[in-house]
């Protein structure tokens, strides 16, 4: 049985970066309350497994925000619904194994201090939940209040003065406490600059040693960042799946090693993590994109390849899923590699990707039937863009091809 060396925390840094392209730019959000939400533990005097824990869902606590319409609301200190985020997050940290003891803390991060004693939630998920409530909050008025004064100390009495006046409501009083203590210090709010969160976070990184993970187990991670993606859009749900499952099931067709195929898999599964950068408007958009759309679209390739590349043992994966719009001719991007500069596994990956998109429904047409969809395949290998080995090799097997480009509908009839 294959097994894969690999740092959670290296896995979760390189998630935390994903999140932070819904925002569109590079945030950083969850890496400051991360930073926010430790400092107030380790004033507390927290255990250091407690503060560890604390980290890891400070750094994941918005994973169940994917559309950048959503993602605008978080920017206020409080909205409507806000705790629908908690719910969804919740929901996909509970099906990976190894995050799934943070799920609950993640479901209470928007859980106001005085409503706990009618809930029935353990006193530690209640801290820590808490805990990141307070430092995503404090976060939010710091970034509003930078932009407003345009120096954090200019901004600090004003963003003191909200979180004491929620102090007992919405805030348990010691973690206020702890929030003041660190507050009087300049280097505190000075820390909460890019370069500096990103050196605190990458530090966190590198205590954590790397462990053997299953593939089972592997995929149950690397599965949460997929979702986060598929969850942008109702068009793309399922996507990556259905990817994922062709690009593996291609694999096997063409005898590659196991470990080959499972890898394939997860970059199928990855594939598109970038496209969390692309506004909800222009995935969701019922007609052709304009220039100026299709050249923001052209960027989500090289951002997957910018996330998963520090994820030290899927090195493969961020290579392949990078380069699942480059083409037979060189015409692809985002580096016009040739044929004979792309790896089997990397033209198999970009089979399944056209292959997939074509038999689902899409904002700007149905789902095509699985003979219409070799067809435009054969199409793309006479234009040059497809490769005719892999093209061949689903024609061989279309209808197996097609059921796994389906997975969500493995019982039905290929539509011919």
């Amino acid at each position: 049985m294959t097994t894969y060396r690999i740092n959670l925390h290296e896995a979760i840094y390189s998630l935390t970066d994903a999140l932070d392209l819904v925002g569109v730019t590079h945030i950083h959000h969850g890496k400051r309350v991360a930073y926010l939400a430790t400092a107030f533990a380790e004033t507390l005097g927290w255990p250091a497994a407690q503060c560890d824990r604390l980290f890891l869902a400070a750094m994941l606590h918005d994973c169940g925000v994917s559309r950048t319409r959503v993602h605008l609301k978080l920017r206020e200190f409080s909205w409507e619904d806000e705790r629908d985020h908690c719910k969804i997050g919740a929901a996909m940290l509970d099906q990976c194994a190894l995050l799934a003891s943070l799920a609950d803390v993640v479901l209470h991060h928007h859980t106001h201090w005085s409503d706990y004693p009618g809930l029935d939630v353990p006193e530690q998920i209640r801290e820590l939940a808490n805990c990141i409530y307070l430092a995503d909050r404090v976060d939010i008025l710091s970034v509003r209040g930078v932009e407003q004064t345009e120096n954090i100390l200019l901004a600090r009495d004003g963003i003191v003065e909200k979180i004491v006046a929620k102090r007992g409501d919405w805030f348990a009083p010691a973690l206020v406490d702890a929030f003041l203590a660190n507050a009087r210090s300049e280097a505190f709010w000075f820390r909460l600059e890019r370069g500096h969160v990103s050196q605190y976070a990458r530090e966190w990184v590198v205590r954590c040693p790397s462990q053997s993970l299953e593939f089972a187990t592997l995929r149950e991670l690397v599965y949460l960042f997929s979702m986060v993606v598929d969850a942008k859009s109702a068009f793309t749900s399922e996507h990556s799946d259905g990817v994922a499952s062709l690009a593996r099931h291609l694999g096997q067709l063409f005898a590659l090693p196991e470990r080959s195929c499972e890898l394939l898999e997860l970059a199928g599964l990855l594939h598109d993590i970038g496209k969390l950068r692309v506004p909800d408007e222009i995935l969701e958009k019922p007609a052709p994109l304009t220039t100026e759309e299709f050249a923001v679209m052209r960027r989500h390739s090289f951002d997957t390849l910018d996330i998963i590349k520090n994820i030290h043992g899927l090195e493969e994966v961020a290579s392949w899923a990078s380069q699942h719009h480059e083409r037979a001719d060189g015409s692809g991007y985002p580096f016009h590699l040739r044929a004979e500069q792309l790896t089997l596994e990397a033209r198999i990956l970009a089979v399944a990707d056209v292959f997939q998109a074509l038999a689902q429904n899409r904002p700007y047409r149905h789902s095509l039937p699985a003979t219409e969809v070799l067809s435009i395949l054969k199409a793309k290998v006479a234009e040059g863009a497809l490769d005719a080995t892999v093209v061949n090799r689903v024609e061989t097997d279309l209808d197996n091809c097609w059921r796994a480009a389906l997975p969500y509908l493995r019982q039905a009839e290929p539509a011919r």
